[in-house]
């Protein structure tokens, strides 16, 4: 899979700070491309467990990625930070920034990082680069750069750069390899060229900006595409009022080139660790700033209704959810991982249990996580996808993994009590649903029913 043209003469020792989601796969692509990569976590059981070849989250294609340049010399892993800053001209920063109540961002890993580094670092290194890779509100780099200046022990010579990234869980290796664009916020020219030579490799477009607009370019990308989400919803429920079919609309929609019908899919909303956390930092930032965005608290809003509006659905069929066994496949918040974080999936199966109904649950992948974020919720995780809907008098599928779609319905209707679909995906062919003998309700679309009901 490398990509060849990773010349020699472009080769960099890089250093990635944090191993995950982000800073695992993103270390492990730059030595995919040819670079010499240390990847640095506090966490001696997770780089252990790495060095043991074990995976602390599932990516496709990352755990082969990561054998193969490891064992190649290209790829490392370590709990020194001295020695990675010591032999790594550029030193990423992808540390988690999670969100606080009020939207705000948890800076506090990224100010203990930028502190050992400050401590890490000596004259005779060098020029260094600091880059910000974890997603972060404007003016962050700024603050780096001044607490690498201040806990230093003398005048270094140092950048920082904000370099954010666009990866989407389930294809981020994909994303990394063969990116849309690679953006590149710095002051200095010298960090912006050797910003360009760590991406040479992968001949993607590089927008060369500013510091304070690349910190932007992040949480108004990831804004814009839960606004997308968000109004689809929106419409799916006018069209389950008029008769009128979201697929379609969707798809006359997104033939406009200035549209596209990427992040034109209803369904339950947005979950996952970027979209709900970054529009939430984006509307604080914006506050902040004296400049709010209320049509991103409208979004949040249409998000957070659409999984009750989906639940209420559900209790109109059923009239009393209590004791009624109800089947939900899918646990993670999207296909391809087993992250839970903000799972629409996680919440509606605590919203059923709610209701008093007993739930059965299944996901190919998160399992486990998925049984870690139920701690205390009153659910059957089950290890088969059919065993999961025995007995269950409605099937809900929270989460769009093509075995779903791909599903045998006819010994789905054998195992289950009644014939209830609601796909909260809509990933099922409601025409198979129906010929297999469902009730099939979607999002967004007309009810079906087989021909005797």
């Amino acid at each position: 899979m490398a990509i060849m043209g990773a010349l020699e003469a472009f080769v960099m020792n890089l250093a990635i700070i944090g191993t995950g989601y982000v800073g695992l796969t993103t270390g492990t692509c730059f030595a995919e491309v040819g670079h010499n990569v240390v990847c640095v976590d506090n966490n001696r059981d997770k780089v252990q467990a790495l060095l043991d070849g074990k995976m602390p989250i599932y990516e496709p294609e990352l755990e082969d990625l990561i054998s193969s340049n490891v064992s190649a010399g290209r790829l490392a892993f370590t709990t020194d930070l001295a020695e990675a800053v010591a032999t790594c001209d550029i030193i990423f920063i992808a540390v988690p920034t999670p969100p606080h109540d009020d939207g705000s961002v948890d800076l506090s890993y990224i100010e203990a990082v930028s502190h050992d580094i400050a401590d890490a670092l000596r004259p005779e290194y060098g020029y260094r680069v600091i880059v910000d890779k974890s997603t972060v509100p404007v003016s962050t780099g700024r603050k780096v750069y001044e607490v690498i200046a201040r806990y230093s022990r003398a005048d270094l010579d140092v950048d920082v750069v904000s370099n954010p990234e666009f990866l989407r869980e389930g294809s981020a290796v994909q994303d990394l390899m063969h990116p849309d664009r690679v953006v590149i916020g710095t002051n200095s020219q010298r960090a912006m060229d050797l910003m360009k030579r760590v991406y040479q490799p992968f001949s993607a477009p590089i927008v060369e900006v500013d510091l304070a607009s690349a910190e932007l370019i992040k949480h108004a990308a990831n804004s814009f595409l839960a606004l997308k989400i968000s109004y689809i919803n929106a419409v799916s429920r006018v069209c389950e009022k008029s008769g009128a079919d979201v697929e379609l609309v969707a798809k006359g929609i997104g033939m406009d080139k200035r549209i596209s019908r990427h992040f034109l899919n209803a369904g339950l909303g947005y979950g996952g660790s970027c979209f709900p956390k970054d529009v939430k930092g984006f509307i604080n930032i914006s506050r902040q700033l004296g400049a709010p965005l209320h049509l991103l608290e409208e979004v949040e809003n249409i998000n957070a209704t659409q999984l009750e509006h989906f639940v209420n659905r559900i209790k109109e069929q059923l009239w009393v959810l209590r004791n009624k066994r109800i089947a939900v496949w899918g646990i993670a918040f999207k296909q391809n991982t087993d992250d839970v974080r903000e799972s629409v999936a996680v919440k509606i199966i605590r919203r059923l249990a709610e209701e008093g109904a007993l739930v059965t649950a299944y996901d190919p992948k998160a399992a486990e996580t998925g049984a870690k974020a139920l701690e205390g919720c009153p659910v059957e995780i089950c290890d088969d996808m059919y065993e999961c809907v025995r007995g269950a008098e409605v099937l809900v599928v929270a989460t769009e993994w093509k075995q779903f779609a791909n599903a045998n319905l006819v010994r789905v209707r054998e195992l289950m009590k009644l014939p209830i679909i609601f796909d909260g995906r809509n990933v099922i062919h409601g025409e198979n649903a129906v010929h297999a003998g469902f009730e099939y309700h979607s999002v967004g679309r007309k009810s079906l029913y087989p021909a005797n009901k």
